[in-house]
């Protein structure tokens, strides 16, 4: 990041010890530098990763796609006494929310659709580029996709994890991840480790005392 004493440290000696003169040159001198920090901020501030609220919308309209869904989504709201949408599973009713169902994602949740649709928009058509595409979308959400290809026209894409919140678990069960070739069905599998309290998790009834399979 630019700052103004890169520039006022290359005065001479000479002009160095004139007020008015290096207060004029910190006043110009700082438009540009704050210009510079400006321009140099963008890239960070729109990448997908780390773009948040109006930021991943405009990601959202370079990418062709919108942040909110033509169909309500049901059964994702935040509640203790329901199972499956409970702390860091049930998304969050806003003020303008609908009751009967969710219509605008929230920022990991769309963050998920804006990586399948960047993948799908530069995909090849092949399985080799589905996996490596299926990796950049569910990586950074935790989850590791595994691709079969069941030689039926139907392939089926698993996913392990820790952890999913409802509504990412609706878009991709709802058929929201578009990476799949035209009339080929896709089947997605969702496992998810439950962790214990003392360190060991059970899959399957598989247990670990450190807490690594």
């Amino acid at each position: 990041m630019e700052d103004i004493s890169t520039y006022t440290a290359l005065v001479t000696p000479q002009h160095a010890n004139k007020p008015k003169f290096m207060a004029m040159l910190s006043a110009v001198a700082g438009c540009f530098v704050n210009h510079q920090n400006l321009l140099e901020s963008l890239p960070d501030a729109f990448d997908i990763d780390q773009a948040i609220g109006a930021q991943l919308d405009a990601v959202g309209e370079w990418v062709g796609l919108a942040r909110s869904v033509k169909v309500p989504i049901d059964n994702v709201y935040f509640a203790w006494d329901t199972a499956g949408v409970g702390w860091d599973e049930g998304a969050w009713k806003r003020p303008s929310d609908p009751a009967a169902g969710l219509v605008l994602l929230d920022d990991t949740s769309y963050r998920l659709l804006l990586r399948a649709k960047i993948g799908a928009n530069h995909w090849d058509g092949s399985m080799e580029d589905s996996v490596s595409i299926l990796q950049d979308i569910f990586l950074p959400s935790g989850l590791t996709p595994v691709l079969t290809d069941n030689q039926d026209m139907s392939m089926t894409i698993s996913l392990s994890g820790y952890q999913i919140s409802a509504l990412s678990r609706a878009l991709i069960v709802g058929g929201y991840i578009p990476v799949r070739p035209v009339g080929v069905e896709v089947d997605f599998v969702i496992h998810i480790y439950d962790l214990l309290l003392n360190g060991t998790f059970e899959l399957d009834g598989s247990q670990t005392l450190d807490g690594i399979r």
